[in-house]
């Protein structure tokens, strides 16, 4: 066989378990955005709306200002994702550990020992991902360009998931 073959997967493999590093780090990263939404309806109607639809999330009004008002609620991990990244991290650290066991087969299954430290990007996750999140909401009037309806200027800073389940719950349009 030739000698550097061995070396070269295991240059590929410690390349790909640095891309899995950064991939269990990214699933707990911090994703608020901000956006501009258009309401076809009044101010009052729209943070009756609001308050409504945070409720039944389970937020909580934390703020009251001339800001706009801020919601805040606790965002649990997700029990499909602790178990996929476990999953994801186990078929890298045994494919790393196979490679290892090829280059130094002395010890070739201590490095198969390596799998049982999957169970730690779970534990990362778990510890990370659930955390208090806050949605700042500002609703402004829009001054309807010869329409009979009232339509309403909504600026809210959150989650971009939490954003798009706002925008697809309550019909909200961006603004352009």
């Amino acid at each position: 066989m030739n000698t550097y073959v061995i070396p070269s997967t295991l240059l590929l493999t410690v390349l790909l378990m640095v891309g899995l590093f950064f991939f269990v780090k990214a699933s707990v990263k911090d994703r608020t955005q901000q956006v501009s939404l258009i309401a076809e309806s009044s101010e009052d109607a729209l943070l009756s709306q609001l308050d409504q639809y945070f409720t039944q999330r389970a937020y909580r009004v934390v703020a009251l200002d001339l800001e706009g008002v801020t919601f805040a609620g606790l965002v649990r991990p997700s029990v499909f994702l602790a178990i996929f990244l476990t999953l994801l991290v186990a078929a890298g650290m045994l494919c790393l550990g196979l490679v290892l066991s090829l280059l130094v087969p002395k010890i070739s299954t201590g490095f198969l020992g390596l799998v049982l430290l999957a169970p730690l990007a779970g534990f990362f996750y778990w510890q990370r991902a659930g955390r208090q999140e806050q949605v700042l909401v500002k609703v402004e009037p829009l001054p309807g360009k010869g329409q009979s309806e009232d339509q309403s200027q909504l600026t809210v800073t959150a989650h971009r998931d939490e954003l798009a389940a706002l925008q697809h719950s309550l019909k909200l349009k961006p603004r352009a």
